[in-house]
C-alpha cells in the first residue's frame, strides 16, 4: 500500500476541498441504474463481478483514492480493495469480507471465493481481519429494488472515500436492470466525477467477457 501525500497550496481542488471539508461541510449520494445483461446472458456471477468492475473504476481515478491520514493530511492511495458484506441467514446479521484486487478478474475471483471458504461462515461484523486503510465499502441489498439510498454518517464529513450500494436487480423489456447508489465527499467528487465514473462502468458492463 502507498499514500501520497497531497500540496495543499499547489492542488487544483484546493478551494473546493476547503470549502466543503470545512466551511460548508457537504457529502452526497447519486443513485442510478445499470444494465447488467452481459453478465447474466454470460452466467457471470453478478457479485463478485461488480466487485471487480468497481475497484477498476475505483482504481482509475484519484478522486476514488483520497482520504485523510490520522492528522487530517490528505493523500491518494495507489491501490484500492474492496471491503464488501455478506449475509447470514441463520441469524439475519452480515459480515465484511475484503478482498485484494488485481487487474486481471480471473485472479480476483480465485481470491473472493478463497476469501468466502475461509471467513464465510465467521458471524463477526468484520470476519476477516486486518482490513487496510486502502479499502472501500460496498453492499448489497438483494431484497430490494430501490430507486434512492442515503447513508447517514453522523462523523462522515472527514470520510472522503466512496461508498457503494447496490440493490436487486430486474427485468426489463429484456434487460436486466441493477440499481446502485454512490455515497461521496463533495470536498474531493463533484457531480462530473461521478457521472464520468458511471458512464465509464456502465461502458465496462456492456463490453463484458468472463
Amino acid at each position: 500500500m502507498e499514500w501520497i501525500p497531497i500540496t495543499l497550496e499547489t492542488w487544483n481542488r484546493k478551494e473546493y476541498y476547503e470549502h466543503f471539508l470545512h466551511a460548508v461541510p457537504c457529502t452526497y449520494s447519486v443513485t442510478s441504474t445499470l444494465d447488467i445483461t452481459a453478465l447474466r446472458e454470460r452466467k457471470s456471477r453478478v457479485y463478485p463481478a461488480m466487485l471487480h468492475l468497481i475497484a477498476q473504476a475505483v482504481n482509475r481515478y484519484p478522486e476514488f483514492r483520497t482520504a485523510l491520514d490520522s492528522s487530517g493530511q490528505p493523500g491518494i492511495f495507489t491501490t484500492m480493495h474492496p471491503c464488501y458484506t455478506i449475509f447470514h441467514q441463520d441469524t439475519e446479521t452480515f459480515s465484511n469480507i475484503w478482498t485484494e484486487y488485481h487487474p486481471d478478474y480471473r485472479v480476483f475471483l480465485q481470491s473472493y471465493q478463497e476469501d468466502l471458504r475461509n471467513y464465510g461462515d465467521i458471524h463477526q461484523m468484520n470476519a476477516k481481519p486486518h482490513c487496510p486503510a486502502n479499502a472501500f465499502p460496498v453492499s448489497m441489498i438483494p431484497w430490494c429494488n430501490f430507486t434512492g439510498f442515503q447513508l447517514n454518517l453522523q462523523k462522515g464529513y472527514d470520510y472522503l472515500l466512496p461508498i457503494f450500494t447496490m440493490g436487486q436487480f430486474s427485468n426489463q423489456d429484456g434487460r436486466t436492470l441493477l440499481p446502485i447508489s454512490i455515497q461521496v465527499h463533495h470536498a474531493v467528487c463533484d457531480g462530473f466525477h461521478v457521472s464520468r465514473f458511471l458512464n465509464e462502468l456502465q461502458e465496462s458492463l456492456h463490453a463484458w467477457q468472463e
